[in-house]
């Protein structure tokens, strides 16, 4: 299997050259590397353009920032693997887990994997991985709310890592540009009334001081968004 690896990048500079080189040295994965830089300001174009200007890694820039959703939007043309992973740039996920993510796919029946920061944790171990107890609660209120409305069972429904089978992908006809969308490809493939096979990760969460950017107005975007492609914009 090919992967194409997507990473949408805004304002990195200082995880994206680590990054990046963990991807790249991952041994025995056919890999795709695209990267979007969001409109970054704070220096990562300057240093992706003088660091990965090379055949197998395709960048990709916008001129302003226009939200992650945007920028998996810009890498879907450029896609030419089997399967596709998101990956963000802030170090909080570990390529290192692709390994285990990418295992489930050898099942014909497979076509979306998730990777939970959650499953088969205790619970300490969870508190320990995630900044503050209030985004364990969060996360764990948002994951109930998606899971009661899309008839799923998830235990971590806004991961990051998520990985699709690239022709599924495709078709999913994505519309959102900020962070919302993970609740609309959640709510898509369950309209497509498909199963989505979980996989116990590492996580290493970050604070807003360390650069974390997701907020607590997306996380009420969780809410309106799953609603809006559930009963309203019913992907079919």
């Amino acid at each position: 299997m090919k992967i194409s690896i997507i990473i949408p990048v805004y304002n990195e500079k200082k995880t994206i050259v680590k990054l990046l080189t963990k991807v790249k040295r991952l041994k025995n994965i056919n890999k795709q590397i695209i990267v979007i830089d969001d409109g970054s300001t704070d220096g990562s174009s300057e240093l992706i353009k003088s660091r990965f200007n090379e055949k197998n890694v395709k960048l990709i820039f916008h001129k302003y920032n226009r939200g992650k959703g945007a920028a998996i939007k810009s890498a879907i043309k450029y896609i030419y693997g089997d399967i596709v992973l998101i990956q963000d740039a802030d170090l909080e996920y570990d390529p290192n887990d692709y390994y285990k993510l990418l295992e489930p796919f050898k099942k014909t029946n497979v076509k979306v994997v998730y990777g939970s920061r959650v499953l088969k944790k205790k619970r300490y171990s969870i508190k320990k991985s995630f900044p503050t107890n209030f985004r364990v609660f969060a996360n764990h209120i948002l994951t109930i709310f998606s899971n009661v409305i899309n008839r799923q069972n998830l235990t971590d429904a806004h991961t990051c890592y998520k990985l699709f089978n690239s022709k599924l992908f495709k078709k999913l006809q994505l519309s959102e540009n900020d962070f919302a969308f993970c609740p609309e490809v959640t709510t898509k493939i369950s309209n497509l009334n498909l199963s989505i096979f979980e996989v116990p990760i590492s996580y290493n969460g970050r604070g807003y001081d360390e650069g974390k950017k997701i907020g607590i107005n997306d996380a009420f975007r969780v809410f309106s968004v799953i609603l809006k492609y559930k009963f309203f914009k019913r992907f079919k």
